[in-house]
């Protein structure tokens, strides 16, 4: 349903804006999904985590949501300031000038700290049926305001904007309908509850969504006042190109709780003879991505984007390649973190963030050189997380159920 949306989202949209002004709405939801989930998961892990433990315990929850919600506020109150100072800076050089742009990427700051915090208080309490509505209706509701602004005829990229940011405010409140005892009294929460290891998943996950989100906005910087329009059908044949990530996210979502069932229960090997077939399976479904984006994909952007959104072979097919090697290490680094390789995990994804940057900044076609950062960055995601997860278990490292708990907790990921 999340996926759906969202490709409808972007479809639409960009149907009704043209290339022209759908430029700077695809370098906002580049940036919306970079600074929401990239800095506001690892809260989400956090609390999941301390409240599953304090449930198992009969303790109260209501210590550890006001000290989870004031370092969301915090961490969100730096983003917003750091924002509103670099603002004229941000709006001419991504936006085109649109402010109501900038609006939407402080609403959805604020929209996925407050998200991120529901969503980890529902997982900690074993509240599946409101996580789901959560992610369900964030998706909903943008595509409603999406498709309430093309009947009306609006085709300013402003307030297509404005939708992504108010979309996780209001699943937030659709979500917590019914929910009672969310927050309740109990023993005083040291900062530690919550910080055992966030900074680590801080630096992984902004690295990791810098490395997923990054191709959109480093374009922006390498494309000329002409290119403009090419950051348009970039985004179009990514969109395309990550259809494997919705079916990976499936795959998943059915075999991430047979692991965590047998990890809890200490069955080792069964546990690794899972995560084999849970890398295998993620292969075969990236190699089908691949092939038929070499086969069909420029047919499948025009017929969805229009014959506007040309975009050759060779770049969906490396599109498509960066996308299911990410794939491969973001399921990697699942299992680092289950075995306690937070930090491990956080420098594997810097390295792997270093090597795009500087591919990319070789290269001179404007589409080629982002292409091949993409597919080198993720190479060395998915070498750099493989060996961490060998030299891990050789070493006997041991799945912790809180290091579980965490890990389970997947990356946002949008087309």
């Amino acid at each position: 349903m999340a996926g759906v949306s969202a490709y409808g989202f972007l479809v639409l949209s960009a149907r009704v804006l043209g290339k022209a002004e759908y430029a700077p709405l695809s370098v906002l939801w580049a940036a919306v999904f970079l600074a929401g989930p990239g800095f506001f998961l690892p809260l989400e892990q956090e609390v999941s985590r301390a409240l599953a433990a304090r449930r198992a315990l009969g303790l109260g929850t209501g210590p550890v949501l006001r000290r989870a919600a004031m370092l969301g506020g915090a961490l969100a109150g730096v983003l917003v300031t750091a924002t509103i100072i670099a603002s004229p800076k941000l709006v001419d050089g991504l936006f085109h000038g649109e402010w109501l742009l900038l609006v939407g990427l402080l609403l959805g700051m604020a929209g996925y700290c407050v998200g991120h915090l529901a969503r980890g208080s529902f997982s900690g309490l074993g509240r599946f049926r409101p996580y789901a509505v959560y992610i369900g209706g964030e998706g909903a509701i943008r595509f409603a305001i999406c498709v309430a602004l093309a009947v009306v005829g609006v085709k300013h990229a402003g307030a297509y904007g404005l939708a992504l940011g108010l979309a996780p405010l209001l699943a937030v409140a659709v979500s917590l309908r019914g929910q009672r005892d969310i927050v309740s009294d109990g023993p005083d929460a040291p900062w530690s509850e919550l910080s055992s290891a966030l900074g680590a998943l801080l630096a992984g996950s902004v690295l990791a969504m810098a490395l997923v989100n990054g191709p959109v906005l480093l374009m922006r910087h390498y494309a000329t006042s002409a290119q403009d329009e090419s950051i348009s059908r970039f985004l179009a044949g990514l969109v395309i190109a990550r259809v494997p990530l919705f079916l990976f996210q499936a795959v998943q979502a059915a075999l991430l709780p047979r692991l965590s069932a047998l990890a809890s229960a200490g069955l080792f090997e069964e546990f690794q003879a899972g995560f084999r077939k849970l890398v295998v399976v993620v292969a075969g479904i990236g190699a089908v991505g691949v092939a038929t984006a070499f086969a069909i994909g420029p047919f499948v952007v025009k017929t969805m984007f229009g014959a506007d959104f040309d975009l050759g072979r060779r770049t969906l097919t490396m599109l498509a390649t960066g996308s299911v090697l990410f794939m491969l290490a973001q399921a990697m680094a699942q299992a680092v973190i289950a075995l306690g390789g937070h930090g491990r995990q956080a420098l594997c994804w810097l390295v792997s963030v270093i090597v795009f940057f500087v591919v990319a900044a070789m290269g001179h076609d404007l589409f080629f050189r982002i292409e091949l950062g993409m597919v080198a960055g993720s190479t060395t995601a998915v070498i750099g997380m493989a060996a961490l997860v060998l030299f891990q278990v050789r070493s006997g490292a041991a799945v912790h159920t809180e290091d579980l708990i965490e890990a389970l907790h997947d990356l946002q990921l949008e087309p």
